[in-house]
């Protein structure tokens, strides 16, 4: 190896890479330069356009010249937006100290673990989980503790796994509700049942990423752990944003929402690192959350019809089972009756990652293997895609699996 390479690279990043999502739509975009028919169903954004009054107030903020620095966690404005966000929709009272804004809410959880996590310290992730997660804990200094949830659980974490998993070196446990990739949701009364475990663990912080807050399809109302266990409150840290509710991913802001001493230490590292959120984006994001939020409802009835549509897609192919999920807009597909299947083998499709590749290459279908996700064996589908793209993606699919079975 060169001298200069071997240098160029620190040794916590020894294993990390580029994430794998975004490797694969990356390949996807280059398949499509000479295939223009790819479809992708591999990102994880919403497909709907930003609203026109949060882009016509992202304008304003330009004509107006509001394109200097902003206080280094964001504007006082935005956090009054978001305190009034959190205690209309969640019941959930803070202060202005308590509220952190950065570029995207993964910014925001990259600020708390590296704020946070000493050597050795443990995070509890339950998987199958956002792969993201782990190398952001790995590279705070801190241990992933993966504890698998099953299809046959709704793929959440139940209490007894909860305690199991405890150790005097447990510093957060990680939710993501609903989930990426599963559409896993935990309800009012999986999150008091979790809590009753933590009050056993005073030291044991909850980090709730509500992301997906707005893309739920059940009639029971959104829950998340500090509204729902308000003693737990004080050691609980809120992460939302704007990219997902109000398709603003390019935009690039998150939020956090905890106690003083957990946002003043964010602050400490987002200080080191991009130092402010895009002022314009943060006019935007007020425009957001104070508008009208009727187009909430229209994209998520949207969503729930293509929720339907590909589930009902997918288990309709031969071998392929796929579990209705409860929000977010993922069908995690259980592909491992299919891998089984000697035809495949005899095809060195052996894995998640070989049939995601095949379906790809051979289908012009982009999603993700489910290893990424800590569960070998599924695919991650996106069905932020209009209801043709998923019609012709479904019927590729299954006529790529056909093929692979006749021969």
């Amino acid at each position: 190896m060169d001298r200069w390479a071997e240098f160029s690279r620190s040794a916590k990043l020894i294993g990390i890479g580029v994430s794998e999502i975004i490797r694969i739509g990356a390949e996807a975009r280059k398949l499509a330069e000479t295939h223009q028919d790819v479809i992708s169903l591999s990102a994880g954004e919403p497909d709907f356009p930003t609203p026109d009054n949060v882009k016509l107030a992202g304008i304003n903020a330009i004509l107006t010249n509001q394109t200097r620095y902003t206080a280094l966690d964001g504007t006082a404005e935005l956090k009054a937006a978001i305190r009034r966000k959190l205690k209309r929709e969640n019941g959930l009272d803070y202060a202005a100290n308590e509220i952190s804004i950065g570029a995207g809410a993964k910014q925001v959880l990259f600020n708390i673990l590296m704020a946070t996590l000493d050597p050795g310290d443990e995070v509890i992730v339950p998987s199958p989980c956002w792969t993201t997660y782990l190398d952001m804990i790995r590279l705070a200094g801190g241990t992933a503790t993966m504890v698998p949830c099953s299809a046959d659980a709704g793929f959440r974490l139940s209490p007894k796994q909860l305690a199991a998993a405890l150790t005097s070196r447990t510093r957060w446990l990680l939710l993501n509700s609903p989930s990426n990739p599963t559409g896993a949701v935990y309800g009012t009364a999986h999150l008091a049942a979790l809590a009753e475990v933590l009050r056993t663990a005073p030291g044991v912080g909850v980090i709730s990423d509500d992301i997906y807050e707005h893309v739920l399809y059940d009639s029971a109302p959104f829950a998340t752990m500090a509204a729902i266990c308000p003693d737990i409150k004080p050691r609980v840290v809120i992460v939302n944003g704007v990219s997902k509710a109000y398709s603003m991913t390019g935009w690039r802001v998150g939020y956090a929402a905890a106690a003083p001493d957990i946002i003043a230490t964010m602050a400490v590292v987002q200080s080191q690192s991009s130092s402010n959120p895009c002022s314009i984006s943060q006019v935007a994001a007020i425009e957001a959350l104070d508008g009208p939020q009727d187009i909430i409802t229209e994209r998520r009835d949207a969503f729930r019809r293509r929720r339907d549509r590909i589930v009902a897609g997918l288990n309709a192919i031969p071998h392929v089972h796929c579990l209705l999920p409860d929000g977010a807009f993922y069908a995690f597909a259980d592909m491992r009756t299919l891998l089984a299947r000697p035809e495949l083998k005899r095809k060195d499709i052996a894995d998640d990652t070989a049939l995601c590749r095949y379906f790809l290459h051979e289908c012009h279908v982009a999603s993700v293997p489910g290893f990424c996700f800590g569960e070998p064996g599924y695919l991650r589908l996106s069905y932020a895609a209009s209801d043709r793209m998923i019609d012709d993606a479904l019927e590729r699919m299954k006529a790529g699996v056909e093929r692979l079975l006749k021969y």
